[in-house]
């Protein structure tokens, strides 16, 4: 996430507050508010969070300016969570300690940390995705790459059982990349997801945030097709679908005017009254396909109990059969920024920015991003 028209000065905060488990009433749909469709409620651990946060030891040797860099000692954010092996793998986004104290300001490079319960994590010392003297090197450097959204190939190619969506970011342009790898430490670049897409229409169009549908596959969500085709959510301002035929070159959806179709749109009076924005990669489930996206309160018009330009997580319904097809949609936030650490970090007016679901040990984990600054978790039962 990044809000390009800011430049905030970087606030540095405490150590994290001792938790409380989600609030009830305002804070978060309970049980018996949210309809059957809808995955929670979601609780933070007793203990455990932050999750990951920011440490200024390691250092990597960037390939571009051959310079030892302190890769991960600004912020640890929005994070993306797979299940292998029995254990929760998660990829962060690290921001170091160059460029100007704001928003975007920073390279990023992502992390990756490994987790026996999805809440104690060991980390590498070094980062496993980041911006290289490669073919994508123009459009990520030196911004990097950020926001990362993950999910398991159900092909069996070993080469690309991973498939990766991140925001490419050069400090003068956006868009989705994609990449693949076998072993969530080894990648390979496959370039923008929209590139050649309607005859080159949307080589030079800004895009980020894209989730692709994912349901429940030998116990692990996995991505799925739908029609013959892999479905991607993506967008922020407005949520839209792309289709593919092999997870690595996608073709958005458009309306009958040849603009993209817009899925969910900002509401007045609400969380995402500013925006709504893709989350983790959706799940289909057997009441329909669930999304997961993150809103944005507006200053004016927006939801009143959350502060101007604070992000929440939220959920809609699709229809399984038909992706384009709006069912339902949540009109209270699922998880909200109300803890110390969720509100004071580089992003001042609070984040929850939820982009990894994992189904483990039973149970729905959530990981979101902190005010731009740290990660977190929450937990939800599997029903």
């Amino acid at each position: 996430m990044r809000a390009a028209a800011l430049a905030l000065t970087l606030t540095v905060f405490a150590g994290a507050a001792a938790l409380a488990q989600v609030s009830s009433g305002e804070t978060t749909p309970q049980s018996s508010s949210l309809p059957g469709w809808a995955i929670g409620p979601f609780t933070r651990p007793a203990e455990g969070n932050p999750v990951i946060t920011p440490d200024a030891k390691p250092t990597f040797e960037d390939p571009i300016s051959h310079q030892p860099v302190r890769w991960e000692a600004l912020h640890t954010f929005n994070p993306s969570a797979v299940v292998k092996d029995g254990k929760v793998y998660v990829l962060y986004r690290a921001e170091d300690d160059s460029g100007g104290m704001y928003i975007g300001g920073h390279t990023s490079r992502l992390g990756l940390a490994v987790s026996d319960d999805g809440i104690h994590f060991h980390r590498e010392a070094t980062p496993v995705f980041y911006p290289a003297e490669d073919s994508q090197k123009e459009l990520e450097w030196p911004g990097g790459v950020e926001d990362p959204r993950l999910v398991e190939s159900p092909d069996a190619d070993p080469a690309h059982r991973y498939v990766l969506t991140y925001t490419q970011w050069n400090r003068k342009t956006y868009a989705v990349g994609i990449a693949t790898s076998p072993d969530l430490v080894h990648w390979t670049k496959h370039g923008p997801a929209f590139k050649g897409a309607a005859g080159g229409k949307y080589d030079s169009f800004r895009y980020k945030s894209a989730g692709i549908l994912t349901g429940i596959v030998d116990g692990r969500l996995k991505a799925v097709k739908i029609d013959g085709k892999f479905w991607m959510y993506w967008g922020e301002g407005a949520i839209h679908l792309a289709t593919s035929p092999d997870l690595i070159h996608w073709t958005p959806l458009e309306d009958g005017k040849g603009a993209p179709e817009e899925l969910l749109k900002p509401r007045a009076g609400r969380f995402d009254s500013f925006f709504p924005e893709t989350g983790p990669p959706p799940v289909v489930t057997g009441q329909g396909i669930v999304v997961l996206y993150n809103g944005k309160n507006a200053a004016d018009g927006g939801d009143p109990k959350l502060g101007a330009g604070a992000y929440a997580a939220g959920e809609a319904l699709f229809d399984a059969a038909n992706p384009s097809q709006w069912k339902a949609q949540l009109d209270a936030p699922v998880l909200k920024p109300e803890l110390p650490y969720e509100k004071t970090g580089q992003y001042a007016a609070g984040t929850t920015f939820a982009e990894g679901l994992v189904l483990f040990h039973d149970k729905w984990f959530l990981y979101y991003g902190c005010a731009d600054s740290l990660v977190a978790v929450a937990v939800a039962p599997y029903k």
